[in-house]
């Protein structure tokens, strides 16, 4: 068993590389291009030279800079392309959620349940009342926010978001 794991250190490059090389969904483009502006070189499939190959096989500085440059123009291509990607899946990941939600309107004179928070003073223990009754909905702000009045005719001093109420049905 020793001897079958004893290159392990070897095997972890590829492994790796598989992850480097998965392309994400949201962007199109793999991680490893997101952080480094170029593609995974894979050993057995180099495309780029380094500046020992290009050494060794006695390429001309004009013929490396041109190559360079075409590299680097394809960048903003390839960034241009990932941002487009992304808007395009953050309008279907909206479109897929707004399907879902109901929309509530609310209109003055009706009766509505305040949420009660766990920061504010009414909340005290795990068995006070989670919702706050009644008020009547004074008027509808824009944006989704309501201004409530007590039963008592008092006005609450702050408006409140949508979420925080509840339609109560007497």
């Amino acid at each position: 068993m020793i001897e079958k794991n004893k290159q392990w250190h070897e095997k972890l490059s590829s492994a790796l590389l598989g992850y480097r090389t998965t392309v994400c969904t949201s962007t199109g483009e793999t991680p490893y291009m997101l952080v480094y502006s170029i593609e995974v070189v894979i050993p057995t499939e180099v495309e780029i030279p380094s500046l020992r190959i290009i050494q060794e096989a006695k390429l001309d500085d004009a013929e490396w800079v041109k190559s360079h440059y075409e590299q680097l123009a394809l960048i903003d291509g390839k960034t241009m392309n990932a941002t487009c990607h992304g808007q395009l899946y953050q309008n279907r990941m909206s479109r897929a959620f707004n399907k879902r939600v109901k929309p509530r309107q609310f209109k003055p004179g009706q009766l509505v349940l305040k949420k009660m928070f766990p920061h504010q003073d009414e909340a005290k223990g795990k068995f006070s009342p989670n919702w706050k009754v009644p008020y009547v909905v004074h008027q509808v702000l824009t944006g989704g926010a309501l201004i409530l009045v007590k039963m008592d005719g008092e006005v609450w001093p702050k408006p409140i978001n949508l979420d925080a109420v509840e339609r109560y049905y007497v």
